[in-house]
């Protein structure tokens, strides 16, 4: 088995380095998020086993509750690093809340430690960068790409709930014209819709069955979509709730303003598509005339890596490619 390994050389070993550390944490984390429904189940009884033991008898006034601490991770030591070292981790928890996927704290720090570690051992070995600009890059991997797939899920969402609000304001109109009360109307619209809509409609009359404020459990929502479209919304149920009125024809006004509001999207959409594409082009064409370069000429290309003045240019480069891209993204964004 050893000399099997001797006689591969260099790129193939790095390679399979890379694949093993992959395979073991990948296998790691699959393991860690299908034990971890029965680690919290064993914490909780733990915790409520404490609150009273056998023969003892509970103080008055002192009614024993679950613990209702935050948690992010089931590991204690790595739960305790995030409360210490993550500047705003209520911020971080609300963004991941966003994506309507349940992912913890800890499982977000943990996969931004496997891209970092990715990314240096990519650098390092299949590259050949040095130590200090590969660890920069696996820093760098380590922020970025588990944030841009946050994004990512994030906004996949919004498109998902806006495609069906309007819709759903049918609903909750249709119910309301039949005399149903509100928050009946909202448990129909839960019931009939699918996807975020139904998820948020459905939060909402769970918390209103609670006996939480229907104000505060609506603005909830709102922080939780993150939405002008269901802003005006909320705005429009609380106004309503204070002043009086038709409901049901307000609710009709906003479910026409929001389908217009809709159709201007999706019109400058289709008018800036030809912008977004040249800008893409433009963006991807010095990585593919790398990559080109790379295949014919190796030693050429990576000459801009182990020259002394190399990583200086490419900072540059990026720097100004990051100013560009950054430029294009602005002139072609429109806000409505």
């Amino acid at each position: 088995m050893t000399e099997w390994l001797l006689d591969l050389d260099p790129d193939t070993l790095n390679l399979l380095m890379v694949g093993g550390f992959v395979l073991l944490m990948g296998v790691g984390l699959v393991w860690f998020l299908m034990t971890r429904g029965e680690r919290d189940m064993k914490d909780r009884l733990s915790r409520v086993a404490k609150q009273q033991r056998p023969g003892e008898r509970r103080p008055r006034g002192n009614p024993a509750a679950v613990s209702l601490r935050k948690t992010d991770s089931s590991i204690t030591q790595l739960d305790k690093a995030i409360k210490q070292l993550l500047p705003n981790p209520a911020k971080m928890r609300m963004r991941l809340l966003r994506t309507g996927q349940e992912i913890s704290l800890g499982v977000y720090v943990l996969f931004s430690l496997v891209a970092a570690g990715l990314g240096m051992i990519v650098m390092q070995n299949v590259v050949g960068l040095a130590l200090g600009p590969s660890l920069l890059i696996g820093l760098l991997s380590g922020v970025a790409l588990p944030h841009l797939f946050v994004g990512f899920l994030i906004k996949r969402r919004k498109k998902k709930f806006l495609a069906n609000f309007p819709d759903a304001i049918d609903v909750l109109v249709r119910g309301l014209k039949a005399g149903l009360p509100g928050a009946e109307s909202m448990r129909i619209v839960g019931q009939e819709m699918a996807g975020p809509v139904s998820q948020e409609f459905t939060r909402i009359t769970d918390g209103l069955k609670m006996g939480g404020e229907f104000d505060d459990i609506l603005w909830a929502a709102a922080n939780r979509i993150d939405l002008p479209e269901f802003n005006f919304f909320v705005i429009t149920l609380t106004i309503q709730r204070e002043t009086g009125g038709n409901l049901g024809e307000t609710l009709e006004n906003l479910c026409d303003m929001l389908r217009k509001r809709r159709q201007v999207k999706l019109k400058v959409k289709a008018l800036s598509s030809e912008a977004k594409a040249s800008a893409m082009i433009i963006g991807s064409l010095p990585f593919a005339l790398f990559g080109i370069l790379y295949l014919l000429n190796q030693e050429y290309v990576m000459t801009l890596f182990t020259h002394r003045n190399g990583p200086i240019l490419v900072g540059i480069g990026f720097g100004m490619l990051a100013t560009g891209v950054g430029v294009m993204a602005k002139m072609v964004r429109f806000e409505i």
